[in-house]
């Protein structure tokens, strides 16, 4: 099955879910199945608090709150595009302190923009440490149409939270 297809099938399972926050959660596991990424973490955006904020963060005990241009997931914020990282140590914008605090070590990375339905970025998800190679092109293509596919349940998300 080609992962446009695991897309599909994923979608049908994600309908059924009952409970939003388990969404994400199903969401996040899927992302890493999709591109072999060993962990996820969805951020929302506050434009009124000017952060980013983790809905969701794969490994880490508790929130990690950025402002809108820090960091790699900034940089996504900003320029509304992907970024694709395979040697964070090497970027000015990684910020290795999250890095210290959680004792994990990240070795490549991509973040994705999620859009709303007014073509806003809501969040980004960032995948952290594929396994076996960099992430590439492919993923980057993969992601942003599944980012596209689950934009819907994340603004409802967000939506019934407000």
């Amino acid at each position: 099955m080609n992962k446009f297809n695991e897309i599909a099938a994923f979608g049908k399972e994600l309908v059924k879910v009952e409970n939003i926050e388990d969404s994400l959660e199903l969401i996040a596991k899927e992302a890493k199945e999709i591109v072999n990424a060993d962990r996820c973490s969805i951020f929302i955006v506050d434009e009124s608090e000017n952060i980013l904020w983790t809905k969701l963060s794969d490994g880490i005990g508790g929130r990690i709150v950025l402002s809108l241009n820090s960091g790699i997931v900034g940089d996504t914020y900003l320029k509304k595009e992907a970024q694709l990282v395979n040697n964070p140590y090497e970027d000015p914008r990684f910020l290795p302190n999250i890095d210290k605090k959680s004792g994990y070590t990240t070795k490549n990375m991509i973040t994705i923009p999620i859009f709303n339905s007014k073509r806003e970025i809501m969040g980004i998800m960032q995948l952290l440490n594929k396994s076996r190679f960099d992430f590439d092109e492919n993923d980057l293509e993969v992601l942003t149409f599944f980012a596209n596919y689950i934009s819907g349940t994340l603004e409802l998300v967000l939506l019934s939270e407000k």
